[in-house]
């Protein structure tokens, strides 16, 4: 089932329509016939931040001591693995 679509002018129009329309299902908005923005409950919002990847990415001048640390044992337990 394709997501409901709707324009920045038409959320200045009908909100409530829209908000309505967000309680049951997550609303696509465009702008300039681009999608822009997606509107959506509380709810569903909460599960994707449940289930979102919170992984990070460093760079040797940005990693915290302790991460560096457990990556210098991991290389060096593989360096020293005899198989």
């Amino acid at each position: 089932m394709a997501r409901p679509i709707f324009t920045t002018s038409d959320l200045s129009r009908r909100s409530g329509d829209i908000i309505a329309e967000a309680m049951r299902q997550p609303v696509t908005i465009t702008q300039r016939n681009k999608p822009r923005f997606v509107l959506l409950n509380v709810e569903d919002y909460e599960r994707l931040k449940e289930y979102a990847d919170h992984r990070q990415a460093y760079s040797l001048e940005t990693m915290p001591d302790d991460v560096f640390e457990a990556m210098k044992q991991a290389v060096e337990d593989y360096a020293n693995d005899p198989e």
